[in-house]
Formats: C-alpha cells, sequence, structure tokens
C-alpha cells in the first residue's frame, strides 16, 4: 500500500473525505420525502383492473402492455416544487401501490393490519379499503398467486406450505432482479428500439406460428415504446402549466428546461448530463410501474454517465456541484418509489427495501481501472442524500486506487452501510468459465443486493429464487426425513439420529436428503415462471434487454443472451456450528449423548439439566468464523451436495436461446433469516426455537471471537467460485475504530488482503455503535434517519420490527 494519504490529495479535483454539502433545494426536497406517511395506493390497482376488464381477450403480450399503456395515460402525476427530475410511482411519494394481477387475497386479507404490523408499518385510508374490495372479485382465481399455487404439485407444495422452502416473493409480485440496458437508452433513445422492431415487424411470415407468436410481442413492444414518451410528454406539459404559474423566475427557467428535456427523452437520444439523468430515471420509473418485481438495477452508472458529464464540463454547461445535485436528485427519486409486500414476505424483506443498486468502480472491457470523475460524484451524492436506497455497489480489482479505496471508506464512516464491495478477481473468471463472453464479464454489475449479472444482457433472478433452510433441513435428516414439527414425512427414512453410529451415517443422510430438498425447490422455482411467462410478460423490460426483439421473444420465453439463476441458501453458519457440536461432543468425545442432545433440541433446551447442554454446545465446540480449518471444512462438505445437484438442473429457458440456462448457489438471504428462524425449532449449535437464524454466510453472532481477519479467513474457504448467486458477507464496526487515520488505512490493507490473497466474494459494513442502536429502539423519533445494513441492503432502523432490530444490535462489533 501507498504512504500515508492526506486530506489535500486530489484525483479528479476531489479531496479525500471531502464531499460538498447538501443544496437548500435537495435539503428541503429531502425534507418532504422523509415526512412523507407511506400508504397505501390503491389508484393503479383500479387502472389495472380497467384495463384488463377491456382488453382480456387479447393475446398476453398484448394485455400487458395495454395495461401499463392505459396507467401511463391515467395515473396521477405531479412535479414537487424542489426536483430538477420529474416522475412519480403513485399518487403521493412514498405511497405503494397495489398490483393486483399478481396477488389480491393477501391484500383483502391484511387491509386492517397494515397499520399494526411490527415493522414496515403502512397507512391506509378506508376509501382506499372500499375501493380495493371492490375490484377483489375481479381477482379471484385470477392472479399470479392462485395460478402459482395450482401449479405446484402436491408433493412439492408440502415443502412451500410447511417454509422449508421459500417462495412468496416469486408468486405474489413480479420478477425484477435484472439491470436494463440504460446505456443504449440514453445514446440511442427509445426510437432506437422503436425502428429495430419495425423492421423486424415487417420481414415477418405470419403462415409459421412462431413468427406469428413474435407479431404479438412485437406490437407490444410498440405499444409500450409509445406509452413511454406520452408518460414523458404529460410531465413537459405539466411542467409547463408550472412554469406558466411559477413566480421566481429561477424556477420557471427549470420548468421550462425540464419540459424540453420532457419531449426529448427517453424517446430520443441525451444530449446533456441532465437529459441523460432525466432520461434514466423515467425508464427506471416506468420498469417499477410496469412491474413490482424489486431489485431493478441501474447497473455501472458511472461507466455511462461520465461521458455526459465530461462533455458538458467542458462546454461550460455544468459545474461539479450541480452534477452532484442531479446525482442527488436521482437518489432521493429513488427513494420515492415503495412496495407493500404480505407480511410474510415481508420476513424476508424487512425495511421495505427495492434493493435499487448502483455499481461504481471495477474495469473497463479491457480491464483497466474504470474509476472516473463520475464515481466520485455518486458518492458525494450518496453521501449528501444519507438514504437507505438507491444501494451502491464498488467493485473491487487489484488495480482500484488507495484514494478510491479511502473515499469510499469515508463513506462507510457515514453508517450509510454502503457502499459494498464485490470482487473482481473472483466474480469475471467465474463468469467466463460459464460461457459468458469477456468483454460482458468485465462488464457485469451487482443486481439488487450482491449478486451480479451483465447490465441489459442477463434474465430475471440471477439471484432471488426459493430460499432452503438449512438448519431445519438437518432437523428433518436427524428425525428420518420427518418434520419435527408438523409430523409430515418429507424425505426418506435414512435413519433417526439417534440410532446412527457415526458422524459418517449422518452426513450419508444429510447428502442424500439436501439433494432432494434441491430437487423439490427446482420444482417450485420451475412452478412460478411457467405461471409468470403465461400470463405477465414484462414488454418494457425484456425491449431493454438484448436480445429479445432480435428473438422475438420475452425475456421468460428465453429472450436475453445469458440466463442464469440462483435460489438463496439460509443458516449457513448455524448448520456449520451444528455439524462442529454434533461431531466433537456426540460422536468423538461424547460427552453428550445422541438422545440427550435430540431430547433437548425437542424441548427446546427447557427440560432439567438441558441448559448445561446447551452452554455445553455453545462453549465448547468450536465455531465457524474463528479459522479453524476443521469447522469451515465441515460447511464446505455440507454445501457441496447443494452446490453439485444444483447444476443438473436447467431453468425454463435453457435450450431457448439464453447461453446458460443453468442454476448455481447464493447465500444472499436478505432478511429471510429471521423469517425462516419463525420456522425453525432449536438446533444443535445451541439456537432456541422460533429465534433468527445467521444471516447471509456470515458467523453467528458474538461467536465469531478473533477478530475481521478470522472471519475473513473462515469465509473464503467456501466455494466462492461456485456460489456466484453471491457470497454475503456483514461485519459491524464501532464508530470509534474508523476515526483514526491509521485505522482506516488498516481496514484498506485488510480488504485488499481478504479480495487479492483470500479471494473473498463480498463485504459490507455496519459501522454504528450498540449504544446508538438500542436509543434508537427506545427514542425513534430522535433517529429517523439512522440507517443501517440489514442484509445485502441498508434500511431505516426505526422502521423495522424489534426482532430485526435486535438480530442487527447482536451482531459481532469487530475491531482493526
Amino acid at each position: 500500500m501507498s504512504p500515508t494519504i492526506t486530506a489535500d490529495q486530489e484525483v479528479f479535483g476531489q479531496k479525500v473525505g471531502d464531499f460538498g454539502e447538501l443544496t437548500l433545494k435537495m435539503h428541503n426536497y429531502r425534507e418532504s420525502i422523509l415526512a412523507a406517511k407511506p400508504y397505501i395506493d390503491p389508484e393503479k390497482a383500479i387502472l389495472t383492473t380497467e384495463a384488463y376488464k377491456q382488453y382480456q381477450d387479447h393475446q398476453v403480450d398484448i394485455i400487458r402492455a395495454r395495461v401499463l399503456e392505459h396507467i401511463l395515460k391515467n395515473m396521477t402525476i405531479y412535479i414537487e416544487k424542489d426536483t430538477l427530475l420529474a416522475g412519480n410511482q403513485a399518487s403521493h411519494n412514498r405511497w405503494a401501490p397495489v398490483f393486483p394481477e399478481y396477488s389480491m387475497n393477501w391484500v383483502i386479507e391484511e387491509l386492517d393490519i397494515f397499520e399494526k404490523r411490527s415493522g414496515d408499518v403502512f397507512y391506509i385510508t378506508e376509501q382506499a379499503k372500499e375501493q380495493l374490495r371492490e375490484i377483489a372479485p375481479f381477482w379471484k382465481h385470477n392472479t399470479l398467486e392462485d395460478r402459482g399455487y395450482a401449479s405446484f404439485p402436491p408433493q412439492s407444495r408440502v415443502f412451500y406450505d410447511l417454509g422449508l422452502i421459500g417462495a412468496d416473493g416469486n408468486i405474489t409480485s413480479g420478477d425484477g432482479h435484472i439491470a436494463v440496458n440504460y446505456e443504449t437508452v440514453i445514446n440511442q433513445g427509445l426510437i432506437s428500439y422503436e425502428k429495430k422492431v419495425k423492421t423486424l415487424l415487417a420481414r415477418l411470415d405470419l403462415t409459421d406460428i412462431s413468427q406469428q407468436k413474435k407479431l404479438y410481442f412485437y406490437q407490444a413492444s410498440l405499444i409500450v415504446i409509445k406509452a413511454v414518451k406520452g408518460f414523458a410528454k404529460r410531465y413537459a406539459e405539466l411542467a409547463e402549466k408550472q412554469a406558466a404559474k411559477v413566480t421566481e423566475k429561477k424556477r420557471r427557467v427549470e420548468l421550462v428546461e425540464m419540459a424540453r428535456i420532457l419531449r426529448k427523452v427517453p424517446y430520443h437520444p441525451a444530449d446533456t448530463y441532465q437529459e441523460a439523468v432525466q432520461s434514466i430515471w423515467l425508464t427506471h420509473l416506468v420498469l417499477q410501474i410496469e412491474s413490482n418485481g424489486h431489485s431493478v438495477s441501474y447497473g455501472r452508472l458511472d461507466q455511462y454517465l461520465n461521458p455526459f458529464y465530461e462533455r458538458d464540463l467542458a462546454a461550460g454547461r455544468i459545474n461539479k456541484k450541480e452534477a452532484v445535485e442531479l446525482l442527488t436528485n436521482l437518489c432521493l427519486k429513488t427513494l420515492t418509489i415503495n412496495k407493500v409486500r404480505s407480511w410474510a414476505h415481508t420476513e424476508f424483506s424487512a425495511g421495505s427495501p427495492l434493493y435499487q443498486n448502483i455499481t461504481i468502480g471495477g474495469q473497463t472491457k479491457n480491464g483497466d481501472d474504470a474509476v472516473n470523475p463520475t464515481s466520485y460524484l455518486i458518492l458525494n451524492a450518496i453521501v449528501q442524500a444519507h438514504l437507505p436506497q438507491p444501494n451502491l455497489t464498488v467493485r473491487y480489482h487489484r488495480g482500484l486506487s488507495d484514494h478510491f479505496m479511502r473515499q469510499c471508506i469515508e463513506v462507510i464512516k457515514k453508517g450509510l452501510g454502503m457502499p459494498a464491495f464485490n470482487n473482481d478477481e473472483v466474480i469475471i473468471p467465474s463468469f467466463i468459465a460459464r460461457g459468458i463472453k469477456k468483454e460482458d464479464a468485465y462488464n457485469y454489475s451487482a443486481i439488487g443486493c450482491v449478486e451480479t449479472a451483465v447490465p441489459g444482457k442477463w434474465g430475471y433472478r440471477c439471484t432471488g429464487m426459493s430460499f432452503v433452510n438449512f438448519p431445519r433441513t438437518l432437523l428433518i435428516v436427524m428425525n428420518g426425513g420427518k418434520d419435527p414439527e408438523s409430523g409430515k414425512q418429507l424425505l426418506p427414512n435414512y435413519g433417526h439420529f439417534t440410532e446412527m453410529k457415526s458422524y459418517e451415517d449422518l452426513m450419508k443422510a444429510w447428502d442424500k436428503s439436501l439433494r432432494e430438498i434441491t430437487r423439490q425447490s427446482v420444482i417450485i422455482e420451475n412452478s412460478c415462471d411457467l405461471a409468470l411467462e403465461q400470463n405477465y410478460p414484462d414488454i418494457l423490460c425484456s425491449v431493454l434487454t438484448e436480445d429479445c426483439i432480435g428473438r422475438g421473444k420475452t425475456l421468460k420465453e428465453g429472450g436475453a443472451i445469458y440466463d442464469f439463476i440462483s435460489g438463496l441458501q439460509v443458516g449457513i453458519a448455524n448448520l456449520a456450528d451444528s455439524l462442529a457440536a454434533i461431531k466433537k461432543l456426540v460422536f468423538e468425545e461424547q460427552c453428550i449423548t445422541s438422545n440427550q442432545l435430540w431430547q433437548a433440541l425437542q424441548e427446546n433446551y427447557q427440560g432439567q439439566g438441558q441448559e448445561k447442554i446447551r452452554q455445553m454446545l455453545i462453549n465448547d465446540a468450536p465455531k465457524y468464523g474463528n479459522d479453524i480449518d476443521e469447522v469451515d471444512q465441515l460447511i464446505v462438505d455440507a454445501y457441496q451436495p447443494y452446490i453439485n445437484e444444483i447444476s443438473k438442473y436447467k431453468n425454463t429457458r435453457y435450450g431457448r436461446g439464453p447461453i446458460g440456462g443453468g442454476r448455481y448457489a447464493g447465500t444472499s438471504s436478505i432478511s429471510a433469516n429471521v423469517g425462516q428462524g419463525h420456522s425453525t425449532l432449536a438446533t444443535p449449535d445451541g439456537r432456541f426455537a422460533r429465534t433468527p437464524l445467521a444471516e447471509g454466510c456470515s458467523p453467528e453472532h458474538a461467536l465469531d471471537t478473533e477478530g475481521p481477519t478470522a472471519v475473513f479467513k473462515s469465509v473464503s474457504k467456501l466455494d466462492t467460485k461456485a456460489i456466484i448467486g453471491g457470497v454475503l458477507l456483514n461485519q459491524k464496526m464501532s464508530p470509534q475504530i474508523l476515526r483514526s487515520v491509521v485505522n482506516c488505512e488498516k481496514l484498506v490493507m485488510l480488504l485488499r488482503t481478504f479480495f487479492n490473497r483470500l479471494h473473498g466474494y463480498h463485504v459490507q459494513y455496519n459501522v454504528v455503535d450498540r449504544e446508538t442502536l438500542i436509543d434508537a429502539q427506545k427514542n425513534p423519533d430522535k433517529h429517523r434517519d439512522l440507517i443501517v445494513r440489514v442484509a445485502g441492503y441498508s434500511a431505516f432502523f426505526v422502521g423495522l420490527s424489534k426482532e430485526t432490530q435486535d438480530d442487527i444490535i447482536e451482531r459481532t462489533e469487530q475491531t482493526i
């Protein structure tokens, strides 16, 4: 590492720790957004129902296009007094629209409890309740959820109903988990897509049924492109009306310029920085209106915005402060988007996250350092906005400068839980090994949390399919394939734990059982995908992803260039610690009998003498996260059956066009560790029943006692090149630690070691002390904008349920 980086050193005119100040306009805008109460908005549901009734006899692609068109023509629009960008998702900022085509059952069931939730509270008026109840009968047996449930084979449905395999998000909302080709949108405009569609449409031979199917997609594509153009025009006309009424000259000039820009983009190419930002925002917004799938991400924003910035800067059309203000405005706009989930789904996504990720840094397609002036501007905007959304990811590589790394550490010190780091040194080779072209592999971005894909060329859900509960699976295996709670025989009986003679017996049963559960997860995922493909294609998202237009296929039909997907495996650390305890204390040292342990698990460690057993499990067995090879190898070996088995199965797009079509592992469990902990009885690591599982691949709270280096070493032993869905590692550090420049530089060195030598995949930091979190629980009004990293995303701490808050408070606080 280079010598100490001093505060007065500059790169691209940027000093370490200097992020500029929030402008008065953006300050006021931020305050108005944070003051907005999240309500349930029925408007979109009403418009969607109207469109479905009107066009229900059309082909499904046309129906979906007409629905979006009807919404964009008729939804409430507004331009707030302090914004420089136009575009809103709902009737008011932070209101959450309802998407009735995906699910209405839970909406109606939970109408009266939205305000009573323990976290992720939404408000709703009595009028809105009545409006939603009025349209509900039309959607009975007519939603994605209804069709998804009906498509589950009975044997697989049992795994879902018992919560062993979770897929609520897959059948109650759209897909998301994608970044479209924003670079083409801003440089060539939607008009370029329109021209391509019209050319291919004219060549169709409609006597060929496969080409006739393309006809409907092309017709739908032209409908949505025209609808987006008309949507922008509505804002242009509104801006002109407001300009005619406003008395303040500066605001009138701003509104006139907004109107000019909105008559141009995103239909036509952008020529200026502000045009490019507006084009990106409006496109991103419509994608969120089209489908409520989360993790719709911006991709490599610094790479495709920087040419506009440098041209405008050279021409004197913009300065650095103005450019940061527009980026800050984009961040604030991103937070205005909201999503309401069923309570069952909310437990997997606490904090109402949308996972809208911006990726900066990394390498160019030629392998050079890609950090540019806009990379720094985005860091400035993230700090000034001080929000949990958008997510920010930095692509790490060996050539990333110490100056940029230090600036990233300064952002982390602000307590945003951002940026997260993903490692080029692992991800790029893994992509290339799976058939992804080198230039595309070098152009990957984060999607949502820590998952990765190639923007504009990759299908849905590179991560985000079903959740598999590893610790609960272990309990079922120990119980001869029978779920201990329900008593249902889910898996073959390979012997009860109390009858097993060795640890190897347990592992043989685990291997066979985990492979069967993996197979069942594939069946459930395929059922969800089939229902989505047949009934709910996202036309605009498909248009903006290569090569859907060229193939005449939507994304679910195989339109993307690449299409790999990943489920999520929950409770990695609990499984590791459970296996270590069983191996050492039951089979090797025999200080706990298998009968004693099994009875303690059934009685939640509440029986006579069982607290002593629990303390032995916690204190006398080695723990994952402490660089103990024996323990770390246990989880590597236990994970391998899943990794091997999942690689055998193809997704529903395999052989239909995309490169890949396969599956891989992923640990980005978001907040599912809390939700799946609720359905999991006591485990052999000493964990009580119903309490949270460990999140991501992070060690269990307070059990990683040997410091951050040991954690890094343990995590790096996982097969990161096979777990392409993301190896999510959360770390927590006291703000006092990073007040020292020396410690900041130590952290840079620690990160370089983790990524360069240990080949770590990902890491992110919570920099907030325990006392602050506890005070925020007691006095939420004093900590309105306290932000924490929940999992692969950040959230306002006070909006989380107490259980999720407690889970974050109890995480190990590392030192350097």
